[in-house]
């Protein structure tokens, strides 16, 4: 068997409708803004997650079969599930254990971290050659990427998510389940809109209703 049919990443997203999409950016960017970001953010990870060579999964909100997906254009490479109801953790585990059922590793990333490029998921995936779990923190306090062999409920149960908490809680569940964790360097989030600053070169020209801080 081949590392690709061993890795599945699973990306979990939300389609970036206007008005909903990163409304913590709308101070910066205006509500149209916000959402060329979400879309952009959005396009850039799966890029990234395809040009690893793995397998990978889009579980997303709303539904696969919404007409809305179909204006994306996006590869036809990809495996499509739809995120069931619940919390963040549940959703994450239930597509977690169905992926594990055909594949040997799982890693899991979102659409807030535009500096998780191919080489850094492909060097998360070799973690899991030597560790149980792999884990790439964000700068704040969550994470942007998890991976392991097997999912744990543990890991997903009674987290408070989007907090600064979560990556140093889940660390903690993986001491207590007596796993090996490669832990890898901090990245951060687009979710604020002080986060602005970490967004690669050239990602802003587009947005122009960004709005100065005079404070």
């Amino acid at each position: 068997m081949n590392q690709k049919s061993q890795i599945c990443i699973i990306l979990f997203a939300k389609f970036p409708a206007q008005g909903m999409a990163k409304t913590r950016l709308q101070p910066a960017l205006g509500i149209e803004g916000a959402a060329q970001m979400a879309r952009q953010l959005l396009l850039h990870s799966i890029e990234q997650a395809v040009a690893t060579g793995f397998t990978v999964e889009l579980c997303v909100s709303p539904a696969p079969t919404d007409p809305c997906w179909q204006a994306l254009d996006l590869p036809d490479s990809l495996q499509w599930s739809a995120q069931v109801e619940g919390d963040l953790g549940f959703r994450m585990l239930g597509a977690s254990q169905r992926v594990l059922k055909s594949f040997e590793k799982v890693l899991l990333i979102g659409t807030d971290c535009p500096s998780l490029t191919v080489a850094r998921i492909q060097l998360a995936a070799q973690q899991l050659d030597q560790h149980d779990a792999v884990m790439i923190p964000a700068s704040d306090g969550g994470y942007v990427l998890l991976g392991f062999k097997q999912a744990d409920k543990s890991l997903f149960s009674n987290v408070s998510w989007s907090t600064a908490s979560v990556a140093a809680v889940t660390r903690q569940r993986f001491a207590t389940l007596d796993w090996t964790l490669a832990l890898l360097s901090p990245l951060h989030d687009i979710d604020e809109p002080e986060d602005l600053q970490y967004l690669p070169n050239g990602w802003l020209d587009s947005h122009v209703n960004i709005k100065v801080d005079d404070s």
